[in-house]
């Protein structure tokens, strides 16, 4: 049996890896189970990139998973990595409002508060009543399953100094995306279950969902750990051990431009790609964004392709910068920037020297700058040395911190042209759609999908779609 992925990063390489581990076992002999991985760019990793650095490795895409996740963790565990995985310092973070660096508020969901108690600093007088009597009002409709626009929720119930300078700034470093931009269910699912519960129950308000969500956390056991963690030597270590464990054909450089069906109408479908290797395959695996993955589909899955064009992707950009000292740095991780803030360029300043200790023994300071929200070009129009400029100067308006007089020693910027998918609120329904389109399509039924895009945001929720599309790959070829 042949398979082929189409695209390297941590989906496709996660999901080869589950074909050699347990797809062997469920199609009978390791033999009869060949992977190729194609890869339209000269490296692999994806949205993961660990840097050379002279200092030591550095991520320049995600920096930290999800620990609570105790299936990453156990799939990390299983891939001989638990020994390198290592904890924040705890050290709290800050949010650029008004021309002051503030605290950012702890507590809530997503930066959404159930009282003013824990935002007042950030928030004027008229909106911090406005929180604390929300319940008192009428309370709103919730269609329980449903999903309604998280930016258009929050302004309604509390106004939009708690959307702008709060909830915007947290979901943006998460999603590259204002809350405008984001639907509930697709960006903060607790949030969306318990206002499903309220709604069988009785009247919905949003601080009411909050303070429940907030009891419920207090009341879990204690003990459980870093809330992040991240690997000792980067994301390499994990996109290098699942290509090595995998036993795939690894093409790097090899741009899949088509799929195209290759068996009579009566037989299983088998595929042909142009620009892979010259066989076909019993099931294509497509580990690829979107708008990527409706191209490949255009000719055998029309219906599905136009249905993945309507998801759309954030630009952004990380600039990552190497000091010889840590002097004037402020004892925080790192900072966010409300969407509301002229004065500076950055949308987030992560001080990651600060919020990781092994990246502090390697002694000076690792600073990394964020640009770039949904909507905006300054990823994809900004020059090297603008994004660089910016990204010294923000910090020093920001912290007082003179990057240049601390010595900058090294810089690397990294460009993120369609890094992710904007989860608006008619995201999950687009992907349902797409994953039933796909299964009525006779000539693409042994054809998968699996990415961010698909399965979500975060590490974790990457590697889970993409064992899961391993999985569902091998059980179709069974009689």
């Amino acid at each position: 049996m042949n398979i082929a992925i189409i695209g390297a990063g941590l989906a496709g390489l996660t999901a080869a890896y589950e074909l050699r581990s347990t797809g062997s076992a469920r199609a009978g002999a390791e033999d009869d189970l060949k992977v190729d991985v194609y890869e339209a760019t000269d490296r692999l990793g994806g949205k993961l990139h660990t840097v050379a650095f002279e200092a030591g490795p550095t991520d320049m895409g995600a920096e930290a998973f999800m620990a609570r996740r105790q299936d990453a963790v156990d799939f990390f565990t299983e891939l001989g990595l638990a020994d390198s995985l290592v904890e924040p310092s705890g050290l709290r973070s800050l949010v650029w409002v008004d021309g002051e660096a503030r605290g950012l508020p702890t507590g809530g969901v997503m930066g959404i508060p159930s009282t003013s108690e824990t935002v007042k600093h950030l928030v004027s007088e008229d909106t911090a009543q406005r929180i604390d009597t929300e319940a008192e009002r009428e309370g709103f409709d919730w269609e329980v399953g449903g999903d309604v626009n998280v930016g258009t929720l929050v302004r309604e119930r509390y106004g939009d100094e708690v959307v702008d300078n709060i909830v915007s700034s947290l979901l943006g470093g998460v999603y590259s995306c204002t809350a405008d931009d984001l639907g509930v269910r697709a960006t903060i699912p607790q949030l969306a279950k318990e206002l499903d519960r309220l709604a069988a129950d009785g009247p919905v308000h949003l601080s009411t969902a909050v303070a429940n969500l907030e009891r419920s956390r207090r009341e879990m056991p204690t003990g459980q750990g870093a809330v992040f963690k991240t690997f000792r030597d980067g994301y390499q270590e994990v996109y290098e051990t699942l290509a090595e464990k995998s036993g795939a054909d690894i093409y790097i450089d090899a741009f899949i431009s088509a799929i195209s069906l290759a068996s009579s109408a009566d037989e299983a479908p088998r595929y042909r790609l142009k620009g892979g290797e010259d066989k076909l395959y019993d099931h294509v695996i497509l580990a690829v964004p979107a708008p990527t993955a409706a191209l490949l589909l255009k000719e055998i899955a029309p219906e599905t392709s136009e249905a993945l064009k309507t998801v759309k992707l954030a630009n952004s950009a990380v600039v990552g910068m190497r000091f010889a000292t840590d002097e004037g740095l402020p004892q925080n991780s790192g900072v966010l920037v409300s969407t509301g803030a002229e004065d500076v360029h950055a949308k987030a300043f992560t001080f990651s020297s600060r919020k990781w200790p092994h990246l502090a023994e390697r002694g000076g300071a690792l600073v990394r700058a964020s640009f770039g929200r949904f909507g905006d070009n300054v990823a994809i129009t900004a020059t090297e040395d603008d994004l660089v400029d910016w990204a010294l100067d923000d910090l020093e308006t920001i912290t007082g911190f003179d990057g240049r007089a601390a010595g900058l020693e090294e810089i690397y910027v990294q460009r993120w042209l369609g890094g992710l998918p904007r989860f608006d609120e008619n995201h999950l329904a687009t992907v349902a759609k797409v994953r039933n389109l796909l299964l009525d399509e006779p000539k693409a039924s042994h054809i998968s999908l699996t990415g961010a895009w698909a399965g979500g945001v975060g590490v974790p929720a990457v590697i889970a779609d993409a064992r899961a599309a391993a999985a569902a790959a091998v059980d179709k070829q069974k009689p």
